[in-house]
């Protein structure tokens, strides 16, 4: 059994709501229990926040934040191992992917944010007056007030942390909401939280869904001060409409149809081992996840064989988070076993151990199916690629674009100046060239068109979650 699972609200943890069952994604089995947060509490943990703002945080340096977030992520650390478990127990993961990725950058986010933060400096400016003595004009930043984080259950501590801790950095109180699915990490953050000097309420926890729930409750409420959220479009455009009821200032990291486009002069291997990293790690579940592969047409043959292969021979990948998501990616799969071919994958494997319970979708590669095709168009979100082939660079750039999302693409190419040419040219947010998901927390991370609004990373998060005010002084 999982640790049990509670919210934190106003420096205490609670237990009120009714419960629902935290699911094992590998054996379909129950873990445990999750409290449902009701909205009084939800209102409770808003006023918290807004209470906290007001106390003694708001007289904190930026000094004191970056010293606690430094603590936070050294509470992380000292419990690492049972993060790692909670992590994988939620989402089904193999531990390499969440002692490796999740949990190690869950603490580089706290910590770069409080490297960050402590090392900011301000703009001003010496401005001429017609009397000759001149002004000075400075900008100083304040925090936005009580932020709403809610996170996605694919990366739950990751994304999470990615939007608390600059958050936190600039001085702003929290209440945040996780996955239903995927709770566990956030508890034990709290936990950690708990046992710094942070002042009680600065961060708070709900548990819950999402329509008619504490999602809603959080968004719709009126003493929210700025919504962060990661997840799907279709969702970010509820909480999109809730938000413009009190002009609430919103960022937005949502669903991708990520492309790759591999040209006949690329390192045929690289490429092959890369796109089977970009396709099915996390079985697919990474917003930053290939489903599109794009092959000129004189390698597309080979290099079908080479990928289908290559997913036969994958192990140790993770189920599907849910059930629901499971039939979800099935359903796809269905649809296009029907009107194209299926290379590698399709179904759902047969283990003849607790595993058969659980929600696991094989490795899929698909092609033949035109671009309209649900399959090629929609986020599916599980482990399936499809491959078309093209001819021209031009008409690469065409299919890439002609997407309604944009949040990442790869290129996959020996030529330098292709790389430098097609790549801007991409209408996403980022671009990879013969690699995947190589980050630097620094830069700006975030899509366009319907995969979000908004950039995340290094000082961009703290702009977002700050405000700008100029002071003039006449000298």
């Amino acid at each position: 059994m999982n640790s049990p699972v509670r919210h934190y609200v106003g420096g205490r943890f609670d237990t009120s709501g009714v419960p629902f069952p935290l699911i094992d994604p590998v054996s379909g089995a129950a873990t445990g229990e999750v409290p449902a947060a009701p909205k009084e509490l939800v209102d409770q943990a808003v006023q918290a926040a807004k209470d906290a703002l007001h106390g003694p945080w708001s007289t904190w340096s930026p000094a004191q934040r970056s010293a606690v977030l430094h603590r936070i992520a050294d509470g992380i650390e000292q419990r690492f191992e049972e993060f790692v478990a909670a992590e994988c127990a939620d989402t089904g993961k193999p531990r390499e992917l969440a002692s490796t990725i999740d949990i190690p950058r869950a603490i580089a986010n706290f910590r770069s944010y409080a490297d960050l933060t402590a090392g900011r400096s301000e703009q001003s400016w010496h401005t001429p007056t017609p009397d000759g003595r001149g002004a000075l004009n400075y900008t100083v930043r304040k925090p936005l007030g009580v932020v709403a984080v809610i996170s996605p259950w694919n990366l739950p501590l990751l994304l999470l942390t990615w939007k608390v801790a600059p958050a936190l950095a600039m001085g702003n109180t929290v209440v945040a909401k996780p996955s239903e699915l995927t709770p566990s990490t956030a508890c034990l953050l709290a936990e950690v939280i708990a046992d710094t000097e942070l002042p009680a309420g600065v961060f708070n926890l709900v548990h819950g869904g999402g329509a008619g729930e504490a999602g809603q409750w959080l968004t719709e409420h009126p003493s929210v001060d700025a919504i962060a959220f990661t997840g799907e479009s279709r969702t970010g455009s509820t909480i999109m409409r809730a938000a413009a009821a009190h002009l609430t200032p919103v960022s937005f990291e949502l669903g991708g149809k990520n492309a790759g486009l591999v040209f006949a002069d690329a390192d045929f291997e690289q490429a092959v081992q890369g796109t089977l990293r970009s396709a099915f790690t996390h079985s697919g579940q990474v917003c930053l996840c290939t489903e599109r592969l794009y092959v000129e047409r004189s390698i597309f043959d080979a290099f079908a064989q080479a990928l289908a292969e290559g997913a036969k021979a994958l192990t140790g990948y993770g189920p599907m988070v849910s059930a629901a998501h499971r039939d979800k990616v099935l359903g796809f799969l269905d649809k296009a076993a029907a009107d194209g071919q299926v290379l590698a994958g399709g179904k759902a494997p047969k283990f003849e151990d607790e595993r058969d319970g659980g929600f696991w979708v094989e490795p899929t590669v698909l092609t033949g199916l035109p671009e309209d095709h649900p399959a090629v168009r929609d986020e599916i979100f599980g482990p399936v690629v499809h491959l078309a082939p093209f001819d021209t660079e031009e008409e690469a750039l065409n299919l890439v674009n002609a997407s309604p999302y944009g949040l990442a693409a790869t290129v996959w190419t020996g030529d330098l100046s292709r790389a430098h040419r097609v790549a801007p040219a991409l209408d996403v947010g980022i671009a990879w060239v013969n690699t995947w998901n190589l980050r630097d927390l620094r830069t700006p991370f975030g899509g366009v068109k319907a995969s979000g609004i908004g950039r995340e990373g290094g000082d961009h998060s703290l702009d977002f979650f700050s405000e700008p005010m100029n002071v003039c002084v006449k000298l």
